[in-house]
Order: structure tokens, then C-alpha cells, then sequence
């Protein structure tokens, strides 16, 4: 009986969870300490940005399987992403601030350290996440 072969792809050793983790601490940690739209931010953030959209479009990291057709429920998520588009675009637009932008609603939150930290945190893994697609 001819079987076919099972294989598991093994990640590189720097693109375990294990390494990613703390590098992408360190990383945020430094941009917390940075001010938002500050030119160390600015910074940071093409630099970290610009090395994992790089690896994205190298043959670097192994990829995952993407799923051949996404289910029909999947569209509704276009809808708040949509809403989110025109609100912030017509705000931006009409220059009113009566109805601030939700880039502007979340400055207080992003005025203290540990959530910018966090912020970081959460946008090096999400870009990571697309890395891996």
C-alpha cells in the first residue's frame, strides 16, 4: 500500500513563540517610552514595520496554510470595517471636531506608558500574524 509521506514543517528557531515573545517586549517597551507621532516613534515603527513586511515577501519564514475559500459569515466583518472607514474619512474631511476621529477618542488611553507599550505589542504580533500568511 503506497501511503503518503506526513511531514510537519519545523519554524527556524528565531521565529518561535518563544524568541518573538520577549523580542517583541523589548520592542514595545522601547516604543511606549517613545511620544506618539515623535520622530523616535516614527522610527521604530518603519523600522519594525519595514523588517517584518520584508520577511513577509521573502521565502524567510514558513508560512501557514490560508483556508482555499473564507465562509460566507466572514463578510460582516467588512461592515464595521467599512463604517470605521467612512466615519474617520468624512471626519477627517469636514475638519469637525464635534465628532472626533477614533484615532483622536484614543489619545487619552494612549497618553501612559504601558498601554502605548501594549498597543506596540499587539500591532507587532497582528503584523506577525499576516507574516505567517
Amino acid at each position: 500500500m503506497d501511503r503518503p509521506e506526513l511531514a510537519a514543517e519545523v519554524d527556524r528557531a528565531w521565529a518561535r513563540p518563544v524568541v518573538l515573545t520577549p523580542v517583541f517586549a523589548l520592542i514595545s517597551l522601547v516604543g511606549g517610552a517613545s511620544p506618539s507621532f515623535g520622530l523616535r516613534a516614527n522610527l521604530l515603527v518603519l523600522a519594525t514595520g519595514g523588517a517584518l513586511f520584508w520577511l513577509g515577501m521573502s521565502a524567510a519564514v514558513t508560512r501557514r496554510a490560508s483556508p482555499a475559500r473564507l465562509p460566507r459569515a466572514a463578510a460582516w466583518w467588512l461592515v464595521p470595517l467599512l463604517l470605521f472607514g467612512i466615519v474617520e474619512g468624512a471626519t477627517f474631511l469636514n475638519g469637525s471636531q464635534a465628532y472626533p476621529t477614533l484615532s483622536r477618542l484614543a489619545d487619552p488611553v494612549l497618553e501612559h506608558y504601558w498601554a502605548r507599550a501594549a498597543a506596540y505589542f499587539g500591532w507587532l504580533w497582528a503584523f506577525w500574524a499576516m507574516v505567517r500568511r
